[in-house]
């Protein structure tokens, strides 16, 4: 979750209260948060907010949130705007590489290093959270003075143009960035097969942005800045305009005027879009899901503790929630908030309506001590993520293809879709110790999703020199004996192995496992240069009436 790190006097004098130190630490959590450190003699504190408020991710917003809290100032706060002259013209060449962009001036600004330092901290936690590492969302904070309006928003060839980049002093292209620079590097994957590179230029086509990748040095925020542009691009219209609005009313906290900019293209409009967003509660409801009896008055001032503009209406209390709480997406979030408002410190205690005794269950019973046994083999665990890829789980390993659960919004290529193996993750393990000795004996007992069910494996792996299918067959009878399961074992015929050295492990006439020597192409897949035999077994399978043995 991120750490939040601010200067405690800055965050009073944002909230405009004289609260002691120990009184504002003390209730931060109660809106969501875990404390983390504070330094009394520099006065700086470390807060963990939960990742589901982008909106406390810098003091500006945490001071905003807390005045309503603590109820210096309660209800939806809400902001000054003025439209500005100022047009960025979108061009149709970005819809194939990073189709969106929204943007705002904020005027007569004040920056000293605690306001510079918030920004920062602001732009980078929310690249690293809702931009998913600026693959989602890019930001970029610009000295308006120093360029000419109008902007335009386009895609063009990576040699075309060249700028000083951040933090640099020579001029480079676009592709020489990719290649030199250091966010280059990090974030080159993001235009990875991508013939056109985005770009922001003004009116004398100086470069202001590169998105997602680096601004240009020309436009450097500095202590003497007095008017800013700030421009978001990304992938989803919805997530870059919640982005925007953080980024301008956190500035606009320190007494920055926020301004409009006019976008020109397939999709035209005026942005920052600062309306707020209305729901409307059902009092009986709502009281039902808490377990409260709120009169709608009392569940209104509720809600103004956490920011909100509510209003009764009969048995419906009538809500505006702010712009910047991107978290809002079902009216059972807002119902959270009345509890939280409400203070649950104030739901009281109650016992157990019904009592129950809990247990290990059977089959986690059987992973453990499948644990003990593999050590006792000479086996050490590993324990590696259920979030796997297409690539490893079938292509790389040469499994057939089945069908997996696949992750709808994967933050990377290499997390996609959850495993229905063990053994590509224990090759990826054998990869990152490639340096070690041999020989190297690994196991894990761990979770498998298929056809949409958990199930639980074991695979083992090694990798010497002398590695080979006898190995293998005496461990994988030895662990059916241990067991106490009677199974046979038949020749098999699977891609992954060399031809002639695979079998399948049956139990009843039912395949509950297979083994073998690795082909060489799935050992050179992971850069590895030895002899690797393994097996995977469906403890859930095995377990299946059988096994009595072992529990």
């Amino acid at each position: 979750m991120p750490v939040i790190n601010f200067n405690l006097d800055d965050l009073r004098s944002l909230m405009g209260t004289k609260m002691e130190d120990r009184e504002i630490l003390d209730r931060i959590p109660m809106i969501g948060a875990d404390f983390h450190d504070y330094d009394e003699v520099t006065k700086e504190a470390s807060i963990e907010f939960f990742p589901n408020r982008p909106d406390l991710y810098s003091v500006e917003g945490l001071a905003r949130a807390l005045r309503a809290f603590f109820d210096i100032e309660l209800g939806l706060r809400t902001y000054d705007m003025a439209s500005s002259d100022i047009v960025m013209r979108v061009d149709p060449s970005v819809k194939g590489v990073r189709p969106y962009v929204v943007g705002a001036v904020i005027r007569n600004v004040t920056l000293d290093d605690r306001a510079i330092r918030s920004l920062m901290e602001l732009q980078e936690k929310l690249h690293m959270t809702v931009g998913r590492k600026r693959a989602k969302v890019a930001i970029g904070v610009h000295d308006l003075d120093k360029v000419r309006p109008p902007f335009v928003y386009k895609a063009v060839d990576p040699d075309s143009v060249s700028f000083v980049p951040l933090a640099k002093e020579e001029r480079m292209t676009m592709r020489e960035v990719l290649e030199r620079h250091e966010k280059g590097v990090d974030y080159r994957h993001l235009l990875e097969g991508k013939e056109r590179y985005p770009v922001i230029l003004d009116a004398s086509n100086e470069v202001l942005s590169f998105p997602p990748i680096i601004n240009g040095r020309l436009t450097t925020v500095v202590p003497d800045t007095r008017n800013l542009f700030i421009d978001v691009t990304g992938t989803d219209p919805n997530t870059i305009s919640g982005v925007l609005n953080i980024v301008c009313t956190s500035i606009a906290e320190r007494g920055g005027i926020i301004e409009t900019i006019t976008l020109r293209g397939e999709e035209k409009g005026m942005s920052p879009n600062l309306r707020p967003k209305q729901w409307l509660l059902d009092v009986d409801r709502t009281n039902a899901r808490l377990g409260l009896d709120l009169e709608p008055l009392a569940m209104c001032q509720c809600l103004t503790r956490m920011g909100y503009s509510a209003e009764p209406k009969g048995r419906k209390v009538k809500v505006s929630s702010s712009p910047v709480r991107m978290d809002l997406i079902h009216p059972a979030d807002v119902v959270e908030d009345v509890a939280i408002g409400y203070g649950y410190e104030n739901f009281g205690n109650a016992k157990p309506r019904s009592s129950t005794i809990g247990g290990e269950m059977r089959m986690e019973r059987v992973a453990d001590q499948v644990r003990q046994m593999m050590v006792g083999f000479g086996y050490y665990e590993v324990t590696t993520l259920t979030l796997s890829s297409i690539e490893e789980q079938f292509s790389r390993t040469r499994y057939p293809l089945l069908e997996a659960v696949e992750v709808l919004n994967p933050v990377s290529e290499d997390h996609n879709c959850l495993r229905v193996h063990l053994v590509p993750s224990l090759m990826a393990v054998l990869r990152r110790s490639k340096h070690r000795d041999l020989p190297q004996r690994i196991f894990e007992v761990g979770d498998v999703v298929i056809a949409g069910k958990r199930r639980k494996h074991l695979a083992v792996m090694a990798i010497h020199a002398k590695a080979g299918f006898t190995e293998m067959k005496s461990l994988a009878e030895g662990i059916m004996k241990e067991m106490g399961v009677q199974c046979s074992l038949l020749s098999g015929d699977m891609e992954m192995f060399i031809p002639g050295r695979c079998a399948m492990v049956k139990v009843n006439g039912r395949s509950v496992g297979h083994f073998g020597e690795l082909h060489p192409q799935v050992i050179t897949g992971y850069e590895l240069g030895y002899p690797i035999i393994a097996f995977e077994l469906d403890l859930q399978d095995l377990m299946s009436g059988k096994g009595e043995k072992i529990i």
